[in-house]
């Protein structure tokens, strides 16, 4: 074998661009394989996680399109619904239910954000629940409001780098004219809540003059506690919709699994021009060098040693291409990870394409399989090479 090997090494350096230009080739199939794969099971794990971080199972809001629902759970929006804050009280009566969290979303247009300006989103929070569900938020300056009416306000990790802010600055609330104190700014988080600016939800219904108005109430129940049936009697209550987190996992694991046959698709695709070029530049080595084939085994080469010489240059050819497509989507991981992040606005947080080394041993793995695979064809055509007409042959044409 190592005598092969370096036959075959130095037969493909024999033309070297065509060479260099067939693994460039397969490196990007290889690259586009990975980064799909890596997609595929990145996003899925971000949204999932996000839904986990809200730190509730359930989440109720005024009645409308659940669709609207699930928006305001994981980014917000404009025209909210609201429903009566009494329905807290109600809740709290159910032995089922281990802690829930109010809510007041609101959203205002700031002029002062660009050209165009912007839309700038405040959450109005209970200071004793929320922090409870969400305990991976911690704190680089301050900590949460000194009362429950107090004009105070947190921001997130990206909201006070964004507006340049720390602990003790005031401010200001467009549209309303309204000064705030900084009491708090947290730590990176990696979720929706690094962008979010934190009011009590009883402030923000002194400031946008919504009195005893909710837009969501999050739910953790016990548990012990059956979750389908405890959400069936939730949809007993009136004029309100019931947002479950298992439903919303099912919905996005079923989303996911079509995006799955996509990507398959693309992938398989990918895979096909590999091997379309691998078996044009194989296939082309060995009409050119029809006659010295002919030679070398009239000098005793048998027909699985030529067999094996040409197998072994097609692998040499897709092993290098997926070692240096796996090293680029490594390597430019985080730009393809933004550019997916720009086609697709309101993608989850976190790392949406994730690649490891068994993703990247599998890619490298198919790459080399579909190898193996492309060069039977130009093998066999090289190893049925009779050396009387080889040696005989003028043009190398057969």
């Amino acid at each position: 074998m190592p005598g092969i090997s370096g036959i075959a090494y130095k037969n493909l350096r024999r033309k070297r661009l065509r060479s260099v230009l067939t693994v460039f080739g397969i490196a990007l199939s290889t690259w586009v394989l990975v980064s799909l794969f890596g997609f595929n099971k990145g996003y899925e794990a971000s949204l999932n996680k996000d839904i986990d971080n809200l730190g509730f199972q359930v989440l109720l809001t005024a009645k409308g399109c659940p669709y609207e629902a699930a928006t305001l759970m994981l980014q917000g929006g404009k025209g909210l619904r609201y429903m009566p804050e009494g329905i807290v009280d109600s809740l709290k009566t159910n032995p089922e239910v281990d802690e829930l969290t109010p809510m007041l979303m609101q959203t205002v247009f700031d002029v002062n954000k660009g050209e165009e300006g912007g839309v700038v989103g405040y959450l109005g929070i209970d200071p004793q629940t929320y922090p409870k569900m969400k305990t991976y938020l911690k704190f680089n300056q301050g900590n949460w409001f000194t009362q429950n009416d107090a004009m105070e306000a947190v921001m997130g990790y990206e909201a006070a780098e964004l507006e340049q802010r720390e602990v003790g600055d005031m401010i200001l609330i467009p549209e309303k004219e309204i000064e705030v104190k900084i009491v708090g700014v947290l730590k990176r988080s990696g979720t929706q809540d690094d962008g979010t600016i934190f009011l009590p939800y009883k402030t923000v219904q002194q400031i946008f003059g919504l009195p005893g108005q909710l837009t969501s109430v999050g739910i953790k129940v016990n548990k012990s506690v059956d979750i389908t049936a405890y959400e069936e009697e939730l949809y007993k209550i009136p004029d309100v919709q019931v947002v479950s987190m298992a439903q919303v996992k099912n919905t996005i694991s079923n989303l996911v699994s079509t995006a799955r046959v996509m990507v398959m698709s693309i992938a398989i695709i990918a895979i096909l021009i590999a091997m379309v070029g691998v078996i044009n530049t194989i296939l082309m080595s060995v009409l050119e060098r029809y006659q010295e084939i002919g030679i070398m085994k009239s000098m005793g080469a048998t027909t699985a040693h030529i067999f094996r010489l040409i197998w072994f240059e097609t692998i040499m050819l897709c092993f290098a291409g997926g070692v240096i497509g796996s090293a680029m989507s490594a390597v430019l991981g985080k730009v393809t990870d933004s550019v997916i992040r720009y086609i697709l606005p309101y993608a989850p947080t976190g790392s949406l394409v994730r690649i490891d080394l068994a993703l990247v041993v599998r890619a490298i793995g198919i790459i080399v399989a579909i190898g193996l695979f492309s060069g039977i064809y130009p093998a066999l055509r090289a190893a049925r090479i009779r050396p009387i007409e080889a040696i005989r042959s003028a043009d190398g044409e057969f």
